[in-house]
């Protein structure tokens, strides 16, 4: 039902633009959100979006990733900026629908790295 794509290798003080794109015409994003996932480490929150365009993010990305979302498209956005060695991760979108249901994309890898 998600597609998430746009990881990849950069270096450090880079930008990456990840995407979530809903598939499906039954299925409409309510709340979107990215995820990620550490190596050896629990995933965790990275930034949300509403419907409204309300925006919510971890304290450390604040400043230099901006979610945020094209309802026409039915697509989430997660734009990297200012990249860190301590944002690689597996990156994962969550899509929740006006019903509740709530659905995984699968994980797209981003490696900072010089």
């Amino acid at each position: 039902q998600l597609q998430a794509s746009g990881g990849g290798l950069v270096q450090p003080g880079g930008s990456l633009r990840l995407s979530c794109a809903a598939s499906g015409s039954r299925f409409s994003i309510n709340v979107g959100g990215w995820y990620r996932q550490a190596p050896g480490k629990q995933r965790e929150l990275v930034a949300t979006v509403s419907s409204g365009g309300t925006t919510n993010y971890a304290d450390s990305v604040k400043g230099r990733f901006t979610i945020s979302r094209d309802n026409a498209k039915n697509t989430v956005y997660l734009q990297m900026n200012s990249l860190r060695i301590e944002d690689t991760a597996v990156y994962y979108c969550n899509g929740v629908g006006y019903s509740g249901v709530s659905y995984w994309g699968k994980g797209t890898l981003v490696t900072v790295s010089s």
